[in-house]
């Protein structure tokens, strides 16, 4: 028996998810607007997309979907090494522990001219 490899199971994952999508897209045929007042919150809930949650192999389906609903559908190398990062409990989401720059590099801008200055030409 062969051994199924992550590169598998990312060429396997992509090809579901462009037959949902093929699915999603005939009913927006034929319903302008399902898409997107429909399916995307459904899926965004589906993929706890938006909780503070950990990735799980169980929510990346849903992404998955959700990467394809947009312009830019995830690549095969992509997918597979979000797969990699979920087997082998790693989280593709960088952590959130990081602190926020300091409040005046995000006021002042480039210089400490900017602070002083009202010109917004």
């Amino acid at each position: 028996m062969t051994q199924i490899t992550t590169q598998h199971l990312a060429q396997l994952m992509i090809g579901v998810a462009r037959s949902q999508l093929a699915v999603v897209d005939s009913v927006e045929n034929m319903k302008a607007g399902f898409k997107f007042t429909h399916v995307r919150p459904t899926l965004e809930t589906a993929s706890r997309i938006r909780s503070n949650h950990p990735e799980t192999l169980a929510d990346f389906p849903s992404r998955l979907l959700l990467q394809m609903l947009g312009r830019n559908p995830p690549d095969m190398e992509r997918v597979a090494h979000e797969l990699d990062a979920l087997i082998s409990g790693l989280s593709t989401i960088p952590p959130r522990d990081t602190p926020p720059p300091p409040r005046d590099t995000l006021i002042a801008g480039p210089g400490p001219a900017a602070t002083d200055s009202l010109d917004m030409t």
